[in-house]
């Protein structure tokens, strides 16, 4: 009887807990999309909202290989993104910005968040490829 409290309460407990992480960033909403050309100039910044769009692009942040490194990078990123979160109607959203580098000759992506959660992360080969074909089609 005693393991079967014990296991109950673990299960409620990790429950919870799940619940807690999935709510921490909330609903995502909308995301923004600023390519910066090869001169350093940045172009008009591209709303995507439709979920279709916003589904594959949450899909593609999910394969990224989060570490915690700090690192500095020689030119500006390709594409700067903001990611829109709504944790409840009546709060204002939070904003995630990323910096997205893409590796020309490995074919891979380097990005930089300003979540603290998120500092540094890399993309393999075939997701970068989808990761640029999602954003840079939008532009």
């Amino acid at each position: 009887m005693k393991k079967i409290i014990n296991f109950t309460s673990l299960f409620v407990f990790m429950v919870l807990l799940v619940g807690c992480i999935g709510e921490e960033k909330g609903h995502l909403s909308r995301i923004d999309v600023q390519k910066i050309d090869k001169e350093g100039n940045y172009e008009d910044v591209v709303m995507i909202t439709d979920r279709e769009s916003i589904e594959l692009l949450r899909q593609d942040f999910e394969q990224i290989k989060w570490d915690d490194k700090v690192v500095k990078m020689a030119r500006k990123p390709d594409v700067e993104v903001t990611l829109f979160y709504t944790l409840d109607e009546n709060k204002p959203e939070r904003l995630y910005e990323y910096e997205i580098w893409f590796n020309e000759s490995a074919g891979t992506a380097t990005i930089i968040s300003n979540n603290e959660n998120e500092s540094y992360g890399e993309l393999d080969k075939d997701n970068a490829r989808a990761l640029r074909s999602n954003y840079l089609n939008k532009q």
